[in-house]
């Protein structure tokens, strides 16, 4: 512990290290393999299937994906499902990155001021923006 900041709470200590939480870089994360299943970084052969959405609805970005029916929650919480929504309110100019890195840095300030970098107890707000 950084002695400086033991009378701060969890919040404002994450704040002043500049440490984004742990739930922020988990979804960061998949976000990131998302990408990278999407774009055909990995082999189609092992990866887990994403559907892209054919429909002519203009709103999200254009490499929208099919969110799968679960009846138990086993299966609602698994990474094809549990990414979908998140990936779907990503704007074009992130998800048609030209590379990884691209990717990640335009994630990262298309998510700069979302309150669940440094508040365990918050959650990604979508947008749907289409920019």
């Amino acid at each position: 512990m950084i002695p400086v900041l033991k009378n701060y709470d969890y919040s404002q200590r994450l704040k002043a290290c500049s440490l984004p939480t742990l739930h922020y870089r988990r979804i960061r994360g998949d976000m990131i393999e998302t990408y990278k299943i999407v774009t055909g970084i990995y082999d189609v052969e092992v990866t887990p299937k994403l559907y892209p959405a054919h429909s002519l609805v203009t709103r999200g970005n254009d490499l929208r994906l099919v969110k799968g029916r679960a009846k138990y929650d086993l299966r609602k919480f698994y990474f094809t499902n549990r990414i979908v929504n998140l990936w779907n309110s990503l704007p074009n100019n992130v998800v048609l990155s030209e590379s990884l890195n691209v990717f990640k840095s335009r994630l990262d300030k298309f998510w700069q001021n979302q309150d669940v970098v440094y508040d365990y107890r918050a959650d990604i707000q979508e947008t749907g923006n289409r920019s």
